[in-house]
């Protein structure tokens, strides 16, 4: 899909940095900003898919680098804004798409697999967070936390995504107020039930279920990591210079439904 709504050149001369952009969401949002020419830096656990990744963004035309880090590592993040920094001259927009998930009942779930949400959601977005804040503070600068909606709406089998979507909306709009006068703008983003994503495939495996959830959807579809990452670039464009604190969902009207009523649909 062409992102030709946008300006040509829309983010030249800047320099974005995604987390947990090795694959899916996060990787189509750092493509389009690389596709409206920024330079654009990734970070991944795996090395074979951050690798992967960063051959793909430059067999695009794409100016970019990737940088193997656990988000939960502080230290080292420092250490890569600090390159990245140093070697395209500053940083403009951070996406925080970094983030787990897996399906389990609270009483099902472990005392360990519950931190390891919390963790390399919460505790993941603050670190870059902080971490990328001494090069991002600067008028016109943006931080885009990929959210969720089980962070207002509660959902079975997701009570750790639910408590931990909720801190990260909770951490932009303390954030937006915090950094605001030094000119840095914060946002959430809250996508849907996206298409071709590996939470898609947990949600709704087989094709009659993502069919069912489909037609339970308000507009009658599944999303694209298109409609994310064209979201993206809106809110860290100067067409957005004044909205910050917000939690801008790209979910079809799921927000609407609610959890019990779309695990229906595909049961």
């Amino acid at each position: 899909m062409s992102i030709s709504v946008f300006r040509e050149g829309l983010f030249k001369g800047k320099t974005v940095f995604v987390t947990g952009g090795s694959s899916g969401i996060n990787l189509r949002i750092a493509e389009v900003f690389g596709e409206a020419g920024a330079k654009v830096a990734i970070n991944g656990r795996k090395p074979e898919k951050l690798e992967a990744a960063v051959k793909g963004l430059r067999a695009k035309g794409i100016t970019a680098e990737g940088y193997q880090c656990d988000v939960r590592d502080y230290p080292r993040l420092e250490e890569i804004f600090e390159t990245v920094a140093k070697a395209w001259g500053g940083l403009d927009v951070l996406v925080c798409g970094a983030a787990g998930n897996f399906p389990a009942p609270a009483v099902g779930m472990s005392a360990n697999g519950f931190k390891a949400v919390i963790e390399i959601d919460v505790l993941g977005t603050f670190n870059a967070c902080r971490a990328a804040f001494e090069h991002l503070k600067k008028p016109g600068a943006c931080v885009l936390n990929i959210s969720a909606p089980q962070a207002s709406v509660p959902w079975p089998m997701q009570s750790h995504v639910c408590a931990a979507k909720a801190g990260v909306d909770m951490l932009t709009r303390t954030l937006a107020i915090e950094w605001g006068p030094a000119g840095v703008r914060v946002c959430s983003i809250s996508p849907g039930p996206i298409d071709d994503t590996e939470g898609m495939a947990r949600l709704a495996g087989d094709p009659k279920q993502k069919e069912g959830l489909a037609r339970a959807m308000p507009l009658q579809r599944l999303g694209t990591k298109d409609d994310v990452a064209k979201l993206a670039l809106f809110l860290a464009s100067d067409a957005a210079s004044y909205c910050t604190g917000g939690i801008y969902s790209v979910d079809g009207g799921m927000g609407l439904i609610g959890g019990t009523a779309l695990l229906a649909s595909v049961s």
